[in-house]
């Protein structure tokens, strides 16, 4: 990822009331891991019908998202 890359995501993290997050993607796989805590520590997990798994804490808190086939959201943006 470039410095251009990155500029862009400053808007998005100033505005999130979610200061750390930790990104991890799985090339082979396609699916990207977004963690709001470490270590990640989900027991229930909702996926949507776009392949976006919301994962949460015992209290019902968001804690991470779980995106397959993500190379496509790149596509899109390009599009």
């Amino acid at each position: 990822m470039d410095e251009a890359e990155l500029m862009k995501m400053i808007p998005h993290v100033v505005r999130s009331s979610t200061k750390k997050v930790w990104i991890d993607y799985d090339g082979e796989a396609d699916v990207l891991y977004f963690s709001f805590v470490y270590p990640p520590n989900a027991i229930e997990h909702e996926e949507d019908e776009d392949g976006i798994t919301r994962n949460y804490d015992k209290e019902g808190k968001l804690t991470g998202l779980t995106i397959i086939a993500a190379k496509r959201f790149a596509e899109e943006a390009a599009a």
